[in-house]
């Protein structure tokens, strides 16, 4: 009996290792092998016997052997906001050969945002192919396509990937809405770039096929990576295909750029984008927010927040309980959420309330008028809605509960989604999932936050616009929140950057985005930088930063050496020979050049710090000159899971080169750790 998939990577030997495998199979060897890598590194997939996973295990030429394990999928304002303006100054000729490699579910090649109209053919160093599969044809502007799933094809089927595709680079689309909401002109933020679809994801991802399409984005050429998944749980590095492909992207000189993930609200310690040498992407609004407002039958009007394109044409209806409206052998815990058991005959003419938003769907399957809805932990995000409805908070609604508990004929009207100013973005998304570092403490995640509310995108045409699979509806344009959406905001900046620099680093680039990232307000976001990182990306600032934190290959693998990891585990993750010189043990982790700098600290009930920095004056006398400097922070320890911060700044007159500070009491992973079963899309 074969047990699930196994990834295997190596240095040099795949030949040999495959061999040995065919031998060792009495069946078919094409019964066995999944996939195969040698683009960029060298390696395969494959339906692996414990006793044959041991086999491999201990030969010498095998890095490592590691289970594979399933994934599930995680603007017409937004560049504005950032001030990434149509008139900002631009390397139009040179943005036109960055290559931005999109690993998503896939891309829609007709939609109007990757039109290639006025495009050229692809530049020289494009070396890859459009297999985009049944029913595909690439242009000028999308210029690769592969796939790794079943369908046999790079199309779209579910919207994510067209989304984050054209929010990186799609082109200007004139009069683009969602049935007339966010109505303006839709744009990625580097037009000119081409774009590279991988798709390794429908509904749910495999982390051989992930592996797979950086194999081949790397080899294709692509100049920077944004991928908007990842793990439902922290995975060790050695164990995480997407460390182990972003650290052969960076070796390459490619910049992975991923979401840091949608839990927040369990609290700190969720974000699963960790690696040092990727940017890990926080989500925050803009200034402008969706509401639908409910109207009371007393007079009171509630906010309420959803994307909500019907209207009711000022008709009041009347109002159930989703407990009042089910069948008598529904327990009251589940009638109160309107799951699964509410009467048709009960709703029917009503807006029934359901006690949590997944009640919608219900709501809309047994005939409701409407719904409202209680949404108290995602706050101001507003969700695309498949019938009237509206999420309120927990305050809102219970105004609401206590109208129709007081009113024999309770009505109610919900209004059609009208957009607001926010003056107080950016602020940080209720669902954008928290820092620390899980893995490595002493290196702050996420980086830094981008734009993932509320986001007009182009969408797949084929795809529910709703999380509900019954909404009939068809979108070309489509409105999504998430740090999937915040993501290829990143991306395209540091795509930005790179036109104006071409030959800096992945951790140069990185590190301008961080250190011009625009402080965010700590008042009223209460997690502050273990939730935004360094701050709000600021594109036009991160031209030109002053000076950047740059970190090479060698100075990750010292920092992996220092975490106590031996030479073997070391070498899951580098794929070649590297190895830990015995002193490398004894340096900190937080002795790596990286742009914000963090730390754990003992428990104590005291935290005040003093911060001290020699020397307090860097002088420069040539460009790309390397300085160094030493920073201590002293001070009583913290009270157990807590934090303080403060800033580093470095200042000529003219740039401000910002650090966050974090010092925290948080826990780190131990060495009895295992790796989750089971990723998700963030």
């Amino acid at each position: 009996m074969l047990d699930p998939i196994r990834v295997l990577s190596m240095p040099v030997s795949l030949l040999t290792c495959f061999n040995a495998l065919w031998f060792a199979h009495s069946s078919s060897a094409a019964n066995f092998l999944i996939r195969s890598y040698g683009r960029s590194f060298n390696g395969f997939a494959a339906n692996l016997t414990e006793q044959e996973v041991k086999e491999l295990t201990s030969m010498k030429e095998v890095v490592s052997v590691f289970p594979s394990i399933p994934l599930q999928l995680h603007t017409t304002r937004s560049w504005d906001f950032l001030g990434l303006t149509e008139t900002i100054k631009r390397n139009t000729t040179i943005e036109s050969d960055i290559i931005i490699g999109v690993i998503d579910s896939g891309i829609w090649p007709e939609s109007e945002s990757f039109n290639d109209k006025g495009f050229g053919p692809p530049p020289k160093k494009w070396k890859g192919v459009c297999h985009g599969g049944k029913n595909f044809t690439c242009n000028n502007k999308i210029i690769g396509a592969r796939y790794y799933t079943p369908a046999n094809s790079t199309r779209d089927y579910v919207g994510h990937g067209t989304h984050t595709a054209s929010i990186a680079a799609g082109n200007p689309v004139t009069g683009a809405s969602f049935f007339g909401l966010a109505q303006g002109t839709a744009r990625g933020g580097v037009p000119s770039a081409r774009i590279a679809a991988y798709k390794v994801c429908d509904e749910v991802c495999n982390s051989e096929d992930l592996l797979a399409a950086f194999d081949d984005g790397i080899a294709d050429g692509v100049d920077l990576i944004t991928i908007s998944l990842g793990p439902a749980d922290t995975v060790d590095f050695f164990q995480d295909t997407m460390a182990i492909g972003a650290f052969h992207a960076m070796q390459n000189g490619i910049l992975t750029i991923n979401s840091a993930g949608n839990s927040g609200i369990f609290g700190p310690l969720f974000t699963t984008s960790i690696s040092p040498w990727m940017l890990s992407v926080a989500a925050s609004s803009t200034d402008r927010l969706f509401i639908s407002n409910v109207a009371l039958g007393n007079g009171n009007t509630l906010r309420g927040f959803a994307i909500n394109s019907f209207s009711l044409n000022g008709t009041k209806f009347p109002l159930i309980h989703g407990k009042d409206a089910s069948f008598r052998n529904c327990s009251k815990s589940r009638a109160r959420l309107c799951r699964g058991c509410l009467d048709s005959n009960a709703v029917k003419g009503k807006i029934v309330l359901c006690d949590e938003f997944d009640g919608i769907v219900e709501a809309k399957k047994a005939g409701a008028v409407g719904s409202v809805l209680l949404n108290d932990a995602h706050n101001f995000v507003a969700d695309i809605v498949s019938l009237p409805a509206s999420a309120l908070s927990k305050r809102n609604y219970s105004l609401v509960m206590s109208y129709l508990n007081s009113t024999k004929n309770s009505v109610a009207e919900i209004l059609r989604t009208e957009a607001i100013n926010e003056y107080a973005a950016p602020l940080v998304a209720p669902f954008s999932s928290l820092g620390p570092n899980y893995i490595v403490p002493d290196v702050l995640k996420p980086d830094l936050s981008a734009p993932g509310v509320d986001i007009l995108a182009a969408y797949s045409p084929i795809a529910s616009p709703s999380d509900d699979p019954s909404d009939q509806r068809r979108v070309r344009y489509n409105i999504l929140s998430g740090t999937s959406m915040s993501c290829p905001h990143a991306a395209a900046i540091a795509a930005y950057v790179k036109t104006f620099h071409s030959d800096w680093s992945p951790s140069a680039i990185k590190s301008a985005l961080m250190t011009t990232a625009s402080p965010m307000n700590r008042k009223i976001n209460p997690y502050s930088e273990i939730a935004y990182g360094s701050g709000h990306i600021n594109p036009v600032n991160a031209v030109d930063p002053g000076l950047v934190y740059e970190a090479l290959k060698e100075d990750y693998i010292k920092l992996l050496c220092s975490m106590g990891y031996k030479s073997d585990l070391v070498r899951r993750v580098s794929g070649d020979n590297s190895s830990c010189p015995e002193a490398s043990h004894n340096v900190p982790a937080r002795d790596l050049n990286y742009p914000s700098l963090a730390a754990q600290a003992e428990v104590s009930p005291n935290s005040n710090l003093t911060v001290t920095v020699v020397p307090a004056v860097l002088s420069f006398k040539s460009l790309n000159e390397n300085k160094s400097f030493n920073v201590t922070v002293t001070g009583n320890a913290l009270t157990p899971a807590s934090f303080v911060s403060t800033d580093l700044v470095w200042s000529d007159g003219n740039h401000k080169v910002r650090s966050p500070i974090v010092i925290h009491t948080f826990q780190s992973i131990n060495s009895t750790y295992q790796a989750p079963s089971k990723f998700s899309i963030i």
